[in-house]
């Protein structure tokens, strides 16, 4: 993934995380999905789950002012649904919606009853906490961006097959509370993290991103991320040798790491450094590790050996 890939991943959500938010729902006159709204919405004709009938399985409802979305309860076909930028308040008609995969919503629900749902979109809200935040087992894709989230805790009994988790600009002060067994890509870039901690459980993870934090050491990185091969702490406070020490912990697996616009980049032998930590890395920061690099790092850690290894 190169630096303009990265940036432009979830553009979409991140581009609102400047716009003021407010949390205030306007007093205005109900407004309630009506057949007309549902008909120039639908989209993608498929077979239905029976093979035996056609029907419409994607539904557009953004951006159109709604308080009420009862109507769409007769819609049992419907799996792929966005809701953004309405007036919700309830979501429980979306229950008899038994096939959806994938939704676009900006309200705090339950949606533990949508036993399909892979994918669930609540960025640019308020939302303070995940507390009350259920999803169904099936869930694979929380897209938190953001809201004003500070702290995590028990998500692993709610979310325990989430592979991909999106926390970008929040509020959390750490990485702790995740426990997230099978996670694979985890996203906390433009948050307030200082530390990171309790990932001890994400032996699965593979992609780390924490840019733009106050991150001022890499202690936290362990043993058991043996799956990791991308980590971004671009834009933090990691200012010396010292502390990228536990980037030994993830060396076997990581390929890409990238430590840009950090104090600790200023060393004169800093990618040298680095290579000496991780041997199987790939790329540092924009640039490919060369064949002689890889070489001046081996030969640096074996007179280091023979250092250590003389007889005072």
């Amino acid at each position: 993934m190169s630096d303009v890939e990265e940036d432009a991943v979830r553009s979409d959500e991140e581009d609102g995380l400047t716009r003021e938010k407010t949390g205030e729902v306007s007093q205005e006159l109900i407004q309630c999905l009506t057949q007309e709204d549902i008909q120039e919405g639908l989209s993608l004709l498929c077979k239905t789950g029976n093979g035996l009938a056609h029907a419409f399985i994607k539904l557009d409802l953004k951006e159109r002012g709604l308080s009420d979305i009862s109507a769409i309860s007769n819609f049992i076909h419907i799996r792929f649904l966005d809701l953004s930028n309405n007036r919700l308040s309830d979501l429980s008609p979306l229950a008899s919606l038994t096939q959806l995969l994938w939704l676009k919503s900006f309200r705090r629900q339950p949606f533990a009853q949508l036993k399909f749902l892979q994918w669930l979109n609540v960025a640019m809200n308020i939302l303070t906490d995940m507390d009350d935040l259920v999803g169904p087992s099936s869930l694979e894709t929380l897209n938190l961006i953001g809201n004003r989230i500070k702290r995590l805790s028990c998500l692993d009994g709610r979310f325990a097959n989430l592979t991909t988790l999106e926390l970008r600009g929040n509020q959390m002060e750490t990485t702790e509370g995740i426990n997230l067994p099978n996670l694979r890509h985890l996203y906390m870039a433009k948050n307030v993290i200082k530390h990171l901690g309790g990932m001890e459980k994400l032996e699965r993870l593979q992609t780390l991103h924490l840019r733009d934090n106050q991150i001022k050491t890499l202690d936290g990185l362990n043993f058991n991320m043996t799956c990791l091969q991308y980590l971004n702490v671009r834009g933090n406070k990691v200012e010396d040798e010292n502390a990228i020490q536990s980037l030994r912990h993830i060396s076997k697996s990581l390929q890409i790491l990238v430590l840009s616009e950090n104090p600790v980049v200023e060393s004169t032998e800093y990618r040298i450094n680095i290579v000496m930590l991780l041997p199987n890395l790939e790329r540092l920061d924009k640039d490919l590790v060369t064949s002689d690099e890889r070489v001046e790092a081996k030969e640096k850690l074996k007179e280091l050996y023979e250092e250590e290894t003389v007889e005072p």
